[in-house]
């Protein structure tokens, strides 16, 4: 999975590829288009989706975060207080994923004698990635900067990864300099300001995790694992998932619009490359098939659509939420009405109206109600009414909806207040490629369109056939 991949900025880059894995890739794999159809956050929900092939009303992610009612506050939507950080920050597992994910599928299909692993830069992909059955996962934490996984899996932190955390690997890539790679006059999409600098220059430090050292470092990690637990050793079918990006420090949108995002997709270019190169070295050409497919984080940039003329406002959910509760307490009395809003969804205080003798549903219902006074509101509803709308049910998670959702009208932007946005994708249904590379039989991807939900069925279909 490749953050931000978008099939026409291939088009645009290939005559500047050299050899590597994103020219064999568009020389050589079939490929297709994956369209989202369902709200993008650009997050979670978009992984849970690609992987299950469920939307998120099915697989049960929804949003990074959710509300919890017990304590009112928000968490990361992977939370699981049952397990231990190992090297990482929070303890988290896949056990909200509520649906299978292609690693638990796998599985299922080829038994105990099949491994796999999954390897990443942020932690919720990463778990996604290895769904309930992997052996192992593990990620370069963003917060520790380092190797880290979760107690839930059995094989713990692999040694490699253990060994590259005090070895001062990792921060040598920390102390790197990231500069152009080609004549700066050569890039397409320079900014006014890289033109100014002539180019652009980072000590790799603080954006980490937005360039090209964080591909080097999860490729070195992908193949050591591979190494040291002879994946493609037998007969029997190993799975490796890896998360890559093309995100870089000071990009606002997938589009790319800067010499530093065309630079990431060349250095992109020559690590999946590298990848491609040793694995097919390690196990031969006919015994390893590759997928790959993007991850849609940015869309088009706000500042793109407001230089387009288009309309661009923020729905503040905290202040809707505040709102509302003022609003119960004029018809009802005192009290809060209303414990938290986040996402698409306000909760009541379901305690207080039960001690007011109160119904529910009519409650939920002038909420409703009053929410589609509200400017930006598209269409509000009490949660039993919204699950019948296929447009909203497919959105929403029913373990953390709330108890009156909406959604919003085009060019509006969701934030849960002043400091903190909800990343949603401002593109309509936002494509990716998927591109599968295979040496072993002949077996195209249809020539088409395809919807989110029909990837991991596809990608499974495709491992069958090897």
């Amino acid at each position: 999975m490749v953050d931000g991949l978008r099939q026409d900025n291939l088009q645009r880059l290939q005559p500047y590829l050299r050899a590597g894995g994103l020219r064999l890739l568009v020389e050589q794999a079939e490929k297709a288009t994956v369209s989202f159809d369902n709200e993008v956050y650009g997050g979670c929900e978009t992984v849970a989706t690609l992987l299950t092939g469920e939307q998120p009303y099915i697989h049960g992610i929804a949003m990074d975060s959710c509300f919890s009612r017990s304590d009112r506050l928000i968490h990361p939507v992977l939370e699981d207080k049952a397990e231990t950080p190992i090297s990482a920050t929070g303890p988290l597992s896949p056990r909200a994923l509520l649906a299978p994910a292609i690693a638990d599928r796998f599985r299922f299909r080829y038994g105990e004698n099949a491994h796999i692993y999954a390897v990443g830069q942020t932690p919720a992909t990463t778990i996604l990635m290895a769904g309930h059955a992997a052996d192992g996962c593990c990620w370069l934490d963003p917060m520790t900067e380092q190797w880290g996984t979760t107690s839930f899996y059995p094989a713990g932190l692999p040694a490699v990864a253990d060994e590259c955390n005090v070895s001062g690997r990792i921060q040598r890539a920390i102390d790197q300099e990231w500069m152009p790679r080609m004549d700066f006059p050569l890039y397409m999409s320079p900014t006014d300001n890289e033109q100014k600098k002539n180019g652009f220059h980072y000590r790799t430090h603080e954006p980490l995790h937005y360039t090209p050292a964080i591909n080097t470092l999860i490729v070195e990690m992908t193949l050591q694992l591979r190494e040291t637990f002879v994946l493609g050793g037998d007969d029997t079918p190993d799975l490796l998932l890896v998360q890559m990006t093309t995100r870089t420090p000071k990009a606002k949108s997938d589009y790319i619009a800067s010499a530093e995002q065309e630079d990431m997709y060349l250095a992109l270019n020559q690590d999946l490359g590298f990848l491609i190169e040793q694995l097919q070295r390690a196990v031969g050409k006919e015994n390893v098939d590759f997928f790959v497919v993007g991850v849609p984080r940015q869309g088009i940039s706000l500042q793109t659509l407001a230089a387009s003329r288009m309309p661009v406002k923020t729905f503040y959910t905290d202040q809707a939420s505040a709102l509302t509760s003022a609003y119960l307490m004029a018809l009802y009395g005192q009290g809060q009405w209303v414990i938290g809003g986040y996402g698409t969804s306000l909760y009541l205080n379901r305690p207080l109206i039960e001690q007011k003798q109160m119904l529910l549903p009519t409650v939920q219902q002038q909420v409703a109600d009053f929410l589609m006074d509200f400017e930006g509101v598209r269409i509000a509803q009490p949660q039993h009414l919204a699950y019948l709308d296929p447009t909203i049910a497919a959105t929403v998670s029913k373990k953390n909806a709330g108890d009156v959702i909406f959604h919003l009208q085009a060019g509006w932007q969701l934030a849960y207040n002043e400091q903190q946005t909800i990343d949603k994708v401002m593109e309509q249904q936002p494509t990716v490629p998927l591109l599968y590379l295979t040496h072993s039989h002949t077996l195209s991807l249809p020539d088409q369109t395809a919807e989110a939900t029909e990837i991991a069925g596809w990608i499974l279909q495709l491992i069958d056939k090897h």
